[in-house]
């Protein structure tokens, strides 16, 4: 039996002024709270205890712009290090991730970020991993540095879509997270985000009320495979589990 996507409540519809009153609403409630969250990054403290911060602060925007988070497990996290790998639909993504794990995760994100003014401060002072999309030298070392930081013991989420569309429908998957879990022989834990999408419009950049679903599905051991062969059979693994709790079509067909 093919599992049901996660029950989300859908985006509240609001008419086209109350729509952009509450966009205004929540853009400038994000600004405050990301300045707040910042200078509260850059205080002294552990690695941990400023992820602890961020944390808080992204599910206090959460909370005051009338975003529900429901936080589903059909089996608890590993203890120990391991490899998040979830779908991609939303620029809320990111902060809906970082309001739904613990704090022992560190994000890996595109590089363009690394250059945003403020952005780039926070997320290096909660310890992400920039890495560059396209092929190249910058590439090749991001990509060894990331494996370093997974072999290292810390646990990792990545988006492997690498980006997103307005389209609803899951992309094809970049192979760096399944050789960063391969490379480290820790398990990969697929997770589903669902409501992002209605939420975030892209295509009339609105931000709506709703509720925003995170489903993390059973962890996936290191199987019994040459490194390549195991790489493979991960990122297949995932984005099937992932796909078939979505809801969503599979644009890579």
């Amino acid at each position: 039996m093919t599992p049901r996507p996660p029950a989300v409540a859908p985006a509240r519809r609001l008419n086209r002024p109350l729509a952009a009153l509450y966009t205004v609403f929540a853009v400038i409630l994000f600004l405050l709270l990301a300045l707040a969250t910042l200078l509260a990054a850059v205080l002294p403290g552990t690695l941990a205890r400023r992820r602890a911060r961020v944390r808080g602060g992204a599910r206090l925007f959460l909370r005051c712009a009338g975003i529900g988070l429901q936080l589903q497990q059909e089996q608890s996290l590993p203890e120990g290090p391991c490899v998040v790998v979830a779908n991609h639909a939303s620029y809320l993504d990111g902060l809906v991730m970082q309001a739904a794990l613990p704090p022992r995760f560190a994000f890996v994100i595109k590089r363009e970020m690394d250059s945003v003014p403020l952005a780039g401060m926070l997320l290096r002072r909660i310890g992400a991993e920039f890495v560059e999309r396209s092929r190249g030298q910058r590439s090749a070392l991001d990509a060894r540095r990331v494996l370093r930081t997974a072999s290292s013991g810390a646990s990792l989420v990545f988006f492997p879509e690498g980006t997103f569309e307005a389209q609803p429908g899951l992309l094809r998957f970049h192979a760096g997270a399944f050789v960063a879990a391969v490379r480290a022989g820790i398990p990969v834990v697929p997770a589903v985000i669902c409501g992002t999408r209605d939420i975030l419009q892209l295509q009339r950049w609105l931000i709506l009320p709703g509720t925003v679903t995170v489903t993390l599905l059973p962890a996936l051991p290191q199987p019994a495979l040459a490194p390549d062969a195991a790489v493979q059979w991960l990122r297949n693994q995932s984005r099937a589990h992932i796909l078939q709790h979505l809801g969503e079509p599979d644009l890579d067909a």
